[in-house]
This record gives C-alpha cells, sequence and structure tokens, in this order.
C-alpha cells in the first residue's frame, strides 16, 4: 500500500476584527474550526477552498493569498494532513443554502475569543492560522500552480 497524505484546504476570512469560523459535530463532540475540507479529485486549491467555505457557511469568498501550508499528524491517528490555508475575502452570502451534514453553523469569533476556547478546536492548526494571519503572513496566489 503506498501512504498518502489527506490533502485539505482552508479559509480564513477576516471582517470587522472577527474571523469566520465554523461549529460542526465531530467524532471528538463539537468543535471550531475554519471552513476546511478536503480537496477533490480534478479540482484545483483555489476552487476547493471557495466550495469548502460555501458548503461550510453559505459564505462566498474569493481566496486573496496562501496563508500557509501545515503538516500535521494527530497524535491518536495514523493519518498526515496537509492542509493549504487561504486567506479570502467575503463577497456575499448564498441565503437559504443548506450547510453540510454536521455542521451546526458559522460564527464569526475574535482572535481573543477563538484563543479562549482553545479546547475546543478541532486542530491546533485553527489557532496556527489565526496567529499566522495577525502576524502578517501571506504569500502571493501564484506560487500555486494549477495544471489540467
Amino acid at each position: 500500500m503506498v501512504w498518502k497524505p489527506h490533502v485539505t484546504v482552508a479559509a480564513v476570512v477576516h471582517r470587522e476584527r472577527r474571523f469566520l469560523l465554523v461549529e460542526e459535530h465531530t467524532d471528538m463532540g463539537v468543535r471550531l474550526n475554519q471552513p476546511a475540507g478536503h480537496l477533490e479529485d480534478g479540482e484545483s486549491l483555489l476552487a476547493a477552498c471557495v466550495r469548502e467555505t460555501l458548503e461550510e457557511t453559505a459564505h462566498i469568498v474569493e481566496p486573496t493569498a496562501l496563508l500557509g501550508i501545515y503538516q500535521w499528524r494527530p497524535k491518536d491517528r495514523d493519518l498526515t494532513y496537509l492542509r493549504f490555508t487561504f486567506i479570502a475575502n467575503m463577497t456575499g452570502v448564498a441565503k437559504g443554502r443548506a450547510l453540510d451534514t454536521g455542521i451546526i453553523g458559522a460564527v464569526w469569533l475574535t482572535a481573543e475569543e477563538i484563543e479562549a476556547q482553545v479546547a475546543r478546536h478541532r486542530s491546533p492548526l485553527v489557532l496556527q492560522c489565526v496567529t499566522d494571519f495577525l502576524a502578517g503572513r501571506s504569500h502571493p496566489l501564484d506560487l500555486i500552480r494549477h495544471y489540467d
């Protein structure tokens, strides 16, 4: 068997000192996460970021920069996540759109509120991405090349 990481994308959406997060049911209980999910076959990383954010929050976003690439291996699981996290601007809301199964809803939290709820984070990447965003980390989107 060939080992493969789970490739995921996430969006850091910041507006008026608040970050868009998702409250969701997981096998660990109710957790907070950035809008995030797996890259699908044939999909670009940018398209996956837009799709996952829409599916989990009903918010329409436009990625503006790559925040970072994060590799994480949970201690209690035999898998590795390779997460491409994008900075994105909200451009609209798809009113009335049903959210993905397991999603309770979208919430807007300050950095302080996010840090105060670290025990509810889906992974350590939640706070790390907020910290990196506030530190001004950003890479141009043309760093990523997509070929069909």
